[in-house]
């Protein structure tokens, strides 16, 4: 089953003013390779540990986390736990966005997150649960899926929890 954010009509995005905000991590531990940048060349860098990932209102917490980056930036972030947690501001508003799974993927190239394996979606009250949940943090469209890979069989079930609105 997949379930998109139709639901959830209100239109507020993640803090835009995130992206231009430093990048702060800290772990237990920390490894850095290829050192030397360009545009072929990835510096992978691996925190372990009790890891904190902050960009503005943009908060990760997670036991391991896996950076990607070229010569133009961090491109990407893999973080890992029992469970790994996301949270960030909307814009304009005092309302927060927060996820939960077993590994997060965040793609800082499109501004998306895809959460895998217990994957939890909520804001205010409203919730989604699936395996898979695919999240654009600029235009906040999800899409939730009771299986992690596209041809694997689940019987489990994509569960949403939307409150009245007043």
């Amino acid at each position: 089953m997949l379930l998109s954010s139709a639901l959830l009509t209100e239109f507020a995005w993640a803090e835009r003013a995130d992206k231009d905000k430093p990048i702060h991590i800290e772990s237990d531990h920390a490894t850095v390779e290829n050192a030397s940048l360009t545009e072929a060349v990835q510096r992978i860098s691996v925190f372990t540990g009790s890891v904190l990932f902050t960009q503005g209102t943009l908060i990760i917490h997670s036991d391991k986390m896996i950076l990607r980056e070229n010569a133009s930036g961090l491109q990407s972030a893999t973080a890992y736990g029992n469970l790994a947690s996301y949270r960030q501001k909307r814009e304009g508003l005092n309302e927060y966005i927060e996820g939960w799974s077993e590994r997060m993927e965040y793609d800082t190239k499109i501004n998306k997150i895809d959460f895998f394996k217990q994957a939890h979606l909520k804001r205010t009250q409203d919730q989604v649960h699936g395996e898979h949940i695919s999240y654009n943090t600029d235009t906040e469209f999800f899409q939730v899926n009771n299986k992690e890979e596209a041809n694997v069989k689940s019987n489990k079930r994509v569960r949403a929890v939307i409150q009245p609105k007043k």
